[in-house]
């Protein structure tokens, strides 16, 4: 648990699972990433699925809620997913809540590792997973994920966020805002159209939860950018901005995905940006 002002940020450990680690470094050598990252015999390396509760006053919000239960065994198996189905609510168990006391569920982006918990009884009826909570997703992000675009269509699954849109539990936002004071959204376009970063300030502090545009600690490196890009350039120039203001503000970036590191600092020096445990 991290006291930020006001705030009280616990991040959430929602289980493991593997994705391809070229796929995860793009131009970078096998050979340099696998000195941070150790592959399978299927080149897959291990991933952290870590969401990230906020709470203040009476409320209680969720950015992202992981790879979602109801999974088929194949799906498990392809994705190495070690959790059970019932991962989320055993996650607010150990910080004393139930699904019903989340006031708002901030996703990230619409991926099935992001999104995939929003809902629950995967049939012919999802029903949201929890369900007292507004749900916030980027209008464009949305548009994106029903465009059926063949690069990464694969990543979006309908039952994950289609009822939570038409039961009316969702609230579409567009663009850069603020949920309370405190809480706002920077919104990045590379790994996929309007992907919401979630920062929090409070008391001179600031807290980043870098999602996937930064989603493992030895991405800190600029140009370690994933092949899972739309626009990797553009990825580059993201994270260039927002790592300068890490390093000039002092922001602490809490990261989605490293199955080490939870979170860290930025330095920088003439070979470019680094990560700093703590």
């Amino acid at each position: 648990m991290i006291q930020v002002g006001e705030f009280k940020l616990t991040p959430l450990d929602l289980g493991r699972f593997k994705l391809d680690g070229g796929a995860m470094f793009g131009v970078v050598p096998r050979v340099l990433w696998e000195k941070f990252h150790p592959a399978d015999a299927k080149n897959r390396i291990e991933m952290a699925l870590r969401c990230l509760l906020i709470e203040t006053g009476t409320r209680r919000i969720l950015v992202d809620t992981g790879f979602g239960s109801g999974r088929s065994a194949k799906f498990k198996r392809m994705f190495d997913f070690h959790g059970g189905d019932d991962y989320l609510n055993s996650a607010l168990a150990r910080v004393g809540l139930v699904p019903g006391d989340i006031t708002d569920v901030i996703l990230t982006h619409l991926h099935f590792d992001h999104c995939g918990g929003s809902t629950i009884d995967k049939g012919d009826a999802p029903q949201p997973a929890l369900p007292n909570a507004r749900y916030y997703i980027q209008r464009r992000q949305l548009e994106h994920a029903r465009s059926g675009f063949e690069r990464d269509r694969a990543s979006y699954l309908p039952e994950d966020f289609e009822p939570l849109v038409s039961g009316g539990y969702a609230e579409i936002v567009d663009g850069p805002w603020e949920l309370v004071s405190g809480v706002d959204m920077v919104i990045c376009d590379g790994h996929t159209p309007a992907m919401q970063l979630v920062r929090v300030s409070a008391g001179g502090s600031k807290f980043l939860y870098t999602a996937d545009l930064i989603p493992l600690a030895s991405q800190v490196a600029l140009p370690w950018i994933m092949s899972y890009d739309l626009y990797p350039v553009t990825t580059l120039e993201e994270k260039r901005n927002l790592l300068t203001d890490a390093v000039e503000e002092g922001w602490t970036l809490i990261f989605e995905h490293d199955p080490v590191y939870i979170t860290g600092m930025v330095s920088r020096d003439e070979k470019g940006f680094h990560f700093v445990e703590g």
